[in-house]
């Protein structure tokens, strides 16, 4: 499949080489059902495997979305003395493991930052080398870490928060969001996203719980489904790594969620100086009582690494 993209100014992307045209959205109620089936996933629905720590292969309107993915080695930041983290229950799964899984291939590689634990540079050079054509979207922060990869990926969307991208393939939609600043508070922001297959299935995803309330509320925007981590990660003197629990409410309060999907990307092996000084605050099921409250209509999926988590907009009959 030929495909092409080019960077967002005044219009949206379009990715184009899908035979598929996009049909109007009419939202829906949504099913839900975890499957250890590779099954493929028909037009209007969607697939979510975890793949521990900010990784994950999504199947949103018929495309293969592979996120912040981590499938060469450890997590390590180049450091392994400071910080060494191995994935608990993925750990033999490689990136020719995952193409050779992935039936029909991969549409999309999609990054957030551009720090190792989003854009892990030994996994993008296997993948680049094994998949050059590979269209990727990430934000800009990243280009430095891609422009060294050995084999370079030909086809990179570079998405400022407020630019998007749709795919011809099915109209798949994706919005960049303001993430966390990692630097000076004149840094570019790293990306969150907004997935929106154009058929009644919005997913925001953003892997620190860090996001922009005025962006969210300017914009109008909300969300079927949101992927956060929901467990603080501190660092000494409160400094919050990864936000979650009342912020993590907020957020899907906000998107108006209809599902929560709680990422756990601190359950982690790990090693390493830093990991004595590394804290955690609340629970997963002490931000479910939160949003319960705050939200009641809201339900939580735990997912579980390696099993797809099914959602479709129409829900089979029950007799």
């Amino acid at each position: 499949m030929a495909i092409t993209m080019g960077l967002h100014h005044q219009q949206p992307i379009t990715i184009s080489g899908c035979k598929t045209a996009p049909r109007h959205r009419r939202p829906r109620p949504i099913a839900v059902r975890s499957s250890s089936s590779g099954a493929g996933v028909m037009k209007g629905q969607m697939k979510l495997t975890y793949l521990e720590i900010n990784s994950w292969l999504w199947e949103v309107g018929g495309a293969r979305i592979l996120v912040d993915p981590i499938l060469a080695g450890n997590l390590d930041f180049g450091a392994p003395w400071l910080f060494d983290a191995a994935k608990k229950r993925l750990k033999n799964l490689g990136v020719q493991d995952l193409l050779l899984q992935t039936e029909g291939g991969l549409d999309l590689l999609l990054i957030t930052q551009s720090l190792d634990d989003h854009c892990h540079a030994r996994t993008l050079a296997q993948l680049a080398a094994a998949a050059p054509a590979l269209p990727v979207v990430t934000t800009p922060n990243a280009r430095p870490v891609l422009a060294a990869l050995p084999t370079p990926f030909r086809d990179v969307t570079y998405l400022e928060p407020g630019q998007s991208t749709t795919t011809a393939c099915n109209g798949v939609r994706i919005l960049a969001t303001p993430g966390p600043v990692l630097g000076p508070p004149w840094q570019r922001p790293e990306n969150g996203y907004i997935i929106d297959d154009q058929r009644g299935l919005v997913v925001y995803y953003e892997p620190h719980c860090v996001y922009d309330r005025s962006f969210l509320e300017s914009k109008g925007l909300r969300a079927d489904v949101v992927i956060t981590p929901v467990v603080k990660q501190l660092l000494p003197a409160n400094f919050t790594l990864v936000a979650g629990q009342e912020d993590a409410v907020q957020l899907a309060t906000l998107l108006r969620a209809r599902y929560v999907v709680p990422m756990c990307n601190g359950d982690v092996d790990a090693k390493g100086l830093l990991t004595g000084v590394l804290a955690t605050q609340g629970t997963v099921d002490a931000f479910k009582a939160m949003l319960a409250e705050a939200l009641p209509e809201a339900q939580v999926l735990d997912p579980t690494p390696g099993v797809p988590l099914h959602l479709d907009p129409t829900p089979p009959n029950i007799s």
